[in-house]
């Protein structure tokens, strides 16, 4: 994990450039987020900054949101957050603006506790308020790379963010996706390797059937996958194809990461 500054850090200057982009125009699609527009992402963003707003201002011990009405959020938003901004005729005005003041306060909460503080999450793991500021700064990153997008024009995530959210993906995302999946694809000792080729940074995953092996290591797989941070990251989040990176061994392989790891 990288220092708490850090991620408080890339928290406001994603959710800034997220900002900048929906300016742009709400209305425009995301190409990442099939359905969705600017609009729909500014929205989701809000109700998941403001549901960690709630759980760490009480310190919750279990998830104590369970509607809209406990997000703290307008009641005049309401009935756009419930259909999650299908209807641009629908959408109420200052969307934006609601966004923005969101973000302070998830801003000022979530920074104010040490990560050590215990907090509600949905990781047994670890359920503290640092899961949630690291998990803040990368949900944003991911999301102001989409917003950018469907404007044309997507920044790389940082480098070393990029790398940690690697780390998160295969630690905390790849084990969760399977365990809320009806029916996740057995494994059969699939080896993944993944190499950063912009620093430091190898990834060994081997998908056995009864758990998921991850290793940090230089080691031969079925197949090796070589990127940025950045573009490891964003492939793993389904954001870009398999084709913009350096692809080596079992093709079938890597297309079958997606059945072994089904989107969230």
């Amino acid at each position: 994990m990288l220092a708490t500054s850090t991620y408080r850090d890339a928290f406001h200057r994603d959710a800034a450039a997220l900002a900048a982009a929906a300016r742009r125009g709400l209305a425009a699609p995301v190409p990442s987020c099939p359905g969705w527009t600017v609009a729909t992402l500014v929205t989701h963003l809000t109700g998941i900054y403001a549901h960690r707003i709630k759980l760490v201002r009480v310190r919750a011990r279990e998830n104590v949101v369970q509607a809209y009405e406990d997000l703290d959020l307008p009641a005049e938003y309401q009935d756009w957050f419930d259909t999650e901004g299908e209807d641009l005729s629908t959408m109420p005005p200052g969307l934006l603006d609601l966004f923005e003041r969101t973000v302070a306060e998830l801003g000022a909460v979530l920074w104010s506790v040490k990560p050590e503080e215990p907090v509600w999450t949905w990781w047994p793991a670890d359920r503290t308020a640092g899961f949630w500021q690291r998990r803040m700064a990368q949900e944003t990153a991911v999301h102001r790379w989409d917003a950018q997008l469907a404007h044309g024009d997507p920044q790389p995530i940082e480098p070393e963010l990029a790398r940690d959210g690697i780390d998160e993906v295969l630690d905390v995302m790849v084990p969760m996706r399977r365990e809320w999946a009806e029916k996740p694809r057995m494994g059969t000792g699939e080896d993944y390797h993944f190499h950063r080729t912009d620093g430091p940074g190898e990834w060994l995953v081997r998908f056995e059937p009864d758990r998921v092996v991850v290793t940090r290591e230089h080691a031969r797989g079925d197949v090796a996958v070589r990127g940025t941070a950045s573009d490891l990251l964003l492939f793993l989040w389904q954001r870009i194809p398999a084709e913009r990176l350096e692809v080596f061994g079992e093709a079938a392989v890597l297309e079958r990461f997606f059945d072994l790891v089904p989107p969230d």
